[in-house]
């Protein structure tokens, strides 16, 4: 499949993802089943928390020219999804693309497959989650293949550009921007919620006490 380009999508707006950003997917878990990514894919970078619109990437070889176009043209706010197409063993992204992708603004990095340069990637506090390491990033003349901005197939779940994109420690959530508001407004109910369990549990009382016998 020859190499093409799609616009970038429309963002979500800055207030809504600010509001995102604060939800914990462990929240939305308890409420959404759909939408959260394969636990495979794990923070480079642990203790971050980032939301984002998705721009999307597909990359079955090492497309050095397509990712470069991608990221030159990022905004601030975007959230790159790149799908390897089942490919686990050499790395299409590293440190440099990940630098890169940070002074353009993009907020987080999703790769379904292996990286390189972890430990630069947390050196200079860039959030990407992938599915491991590895060093090998050539894989000979290939011809560039791959897509720009197109629905991809990551982690399991199916991304479309302009997606929302939540990620932390415990996973990667994505939802269409039409739903966003309403998950996050239940998320941000939940949250404040819990927060009074635990100021209650912290007084001395019980989960029994709290929620009442459940058998």
């Amino acid at each position: 499949m020859p190499a093409f380009v799609n616009p970038f999508p429309p963002q979500i707006s800055a207030d809504l993802v600010k509001r995102f950003a604060q939800c914990e997917t462990g929240t939305i878990g308890h409420f959404e089943y759909e939408g959260f990514l394969h636990n495979h894919l794990r923070p480079v970078l642990p203790g971050v928390r980032v939301a984002g619109t998705a721009i999307t990437l597909r990359a079955p070889s090492i497309v050095g020219s397509l990712s470069s176009y991608l990221i030159s043209n990022a905004r601030p706010g975007d959230f790159i999804v790149v799908d390897r197409c089942g490919e686990s063993k050499h790395a299409n992204w590293g440190y440099v693309t990940s630098f890169a992708a940070k002074l353009a603004g993009v907020v987080g990095i999703v790769v379904d497959g292996p990286t390189t340069d972890l430990q630069e990637q947390r050196d200079h506090g860039i959030p990407c989650w992938c599915s491991g390491a590895s060093p090998i990033t050539v894989k000979g003349n290939l011809p560039v293949e791959g897509a720009i901005n197109v629905p991809v197939s990551v982690g399991g779940v199916i991304i479309s550009p302009g997606d929302a994109v939540l990620a932390d420690d415990s996973g990667i959530f994505v939802c269409s921007p039409n739903r966003l508001e309403a998950i996050v407004d239940e998320s941000l109910r939940r949250q404040k919620n819990e927060k009074t369990t635990i100021a209650r549990l912290t007084r001395g009382e019980t989960l029994l006490d709290i929620f009442g016998p459940r058998a």
